[in-house]
């Protein structure tokens, strides 16, 4: 369609409440907000009805599983604005979103101290795991649970390298150093703030190499499909500890499971998947030092009230006010 087409379609439905449509779950005070304003169509994009009611859409707002490309694009003849509840944008087909003349508004910080505290809560459990007790225990069990779960090091005295420094991995970083521990990182280019968070910049090649644990904080566009490749992670320490809550896409799925396998002293801490759900395909699941988690790390309430927060800019598109996070 040509923008003088959308225009004219606009125009003629200002006076009615636009409608919105809704593929994924939006926290509660943020869609009552928006159905104050807008007749509000949830509708997930495998549904039947989802064609139809994509046709009469005024704005769709998605999250992490609804791809939006030029396919979906050319069915929604009335879309005027997109909306991510989230920070990712690589379910997006954005050079076809501007071609249409369609903005595209995400909440690019809501996540961040969320995922933070996520990837420490799982590096915590791993290195210093602990039993719970439900009922009374003898003098010897007391005392075979306490020789038993007995930490090997502390954080202070291990070497953090953080593959992507942006706004997660910065406050990633910030955390570590104030437990003491010693903190690098690679990115496309040193950043003049990294004095400040007490990061050290360093070839990707060399982090990985001297990293005693990896975390990987690199968003999920294309060029980035398997960066954490074959290569890389070979040259990691045989005892290394590596935690992906970014994107599963990212690494090489079976590269890791074969360091795995040969480095038993190694673990593996996988927020996210390529595909998700996890299909029985997926080679770390035979590995016993590979952790796999259901996608976990932005789901605070307070993140994901963040999150869904994004109905604010898409209204204020509807009605030709400034945008506060528009996607680049």
């Amino acid at each position: 369609m040509d923008a003088t087409r959308r225009y004219a379609v606009v125009t003629m439905s200002r006076t009615e409440r636009p409608r919105i449509l809704i593929t994924e779950p939006l926290a509660r005070r943020p869609l009552e907000w928006l159905k104050e304003r807008a007749e509000v169509i949830p509708c997930g994009s495998e549904e039947a009805d989802f064609a139809n009611h994509l046709r009469e859409a005024d704005a769709l707002i998605v999250r992490t599983y609804t791809v939006v490309d030029a396919s979906l694009l050319d069915r929604a003849p009335r879309l005027r604005i997109i909306g991510r509840a989230g920070v990712g944008l690589d379910n997006f087909d954005l050079d076809a979103c501007r071609s249409r003349n369609i903005p595209v508004v995400y909440t690019p910080d809501a996540n961040t101290q969320a995922v933070v505290e996520y990837v420490f809560s799982l590096l915590f459990d791993h290195v210093r795991p602990h039993p719970t007790l439900a009922e009374p225990v003898d003098h010897v069990t007391w005392q075979s649970l306490r020789a038993e779960h007995v930490g090997r090091y502390e954080l202070r005295d291990r070497a953090l390298g953080i593959l992507g420094c942006g706004r997660i991995g910065s406050r990633v970083a910030e955390v570590a150093r104030a437990i003491g521990m010693k903190v690098r990182y690679n990115d496309l280019q040193p950043m003049p703030e990294s004095d400040r968070i007490g990061a050290m910049f360093m070839s990707v090649e060399k982090l990985f190499a001297e990293s005693d644990i990896l975390t990987i904080h690199i968003d999920g566009r294309a060029t980035n499909r398997g960066f954490v490749n074959d290569a890389l992670i070979s040259g990691m320490p045989s005892d290394v500890i590596l935690i992906n809550t970014s994107r599963g896409m990212v690494v090489d799925h079976a590269a890791l499971a074969s360091f795995l396998t040969a480095h038993p002293d190694a673990a593996a801490l996988l927020d996210v998947h390529e595909p998700e759900p996890i299909v029985p395909e997926n080679p770390l699941l035979s590995c016993p030092n590979a952790k796999l988690f259901p996608h976990l790390a932005s789901r605070t309430e307070t993140a994901l009230e963040n999150m869904s927060w994004v109905v604010r800019d898409v209204m204020a598109g509807l009605n030709g006010e400034p945008l506060q996070y528009e996607a680049g």
